[in-house]
């Protein structure tokens, strides 16, 4: 295995995410999520020049719940964060820790070398993964 300071995002990245159309509602996107167990949303790119959004839970508390607006009638694009920083796979998580602290990220999407979505990466991930040689 690799030593803690020289793993990389790919070995510790988790798939507790669903990719999504900007369309769906927030009330269908909190179903999607609890069914299946997902951390975030990620909006899909709408055409190859387009950049991926990003939806936390505590976007959906902050945007949706405390200003209390219909689930039902509001889309997740308009609460995504986009674009989207994404996280290389092969990024050593040590750098990555550095991105998180320097943009003010709790999690952020993984992507290969064809920049498709491969998973999520979050503080648990680096601090309770990246941290152990198991």
């Amino acid at each position: 295995m690799t030593s803690s300071s020289h793993k990389v995002v790919a070995d510790v990245m988790n798939q507790h995410f669903h990719l999504v159309d900007g369309l769906v509602t927030v009330a269908d996107a909190v179903k999607l999520m609890q069914q299946t167990h997902a951390q975030v949303l990620i909006i899909e790119k709408r055409d190859a020049l387009d950049e991926y959004g990003i939806v936390l839970l505590s976007d959906i508390a902050k945007k949706v719940l405390a200003r209390n607006l219909s689930p039902d009638r509001v889309n997740i694009y308009e609460i995504m964060s986009k674009p989207a920083l994404t996280i290389k796979s092969q990024m050593q998580i040590r750098f990555c820790a550095r991105l998180f602290d320097k943009f003010g990220l709790t999690m952020a999407p993984v992507v290969n070398k064809e920049d498709e979505i491969i998973g999520v990466i979050n503080y648990d991930d680096l601090v309770l993964s990246g941290l152990t040689n198991l």
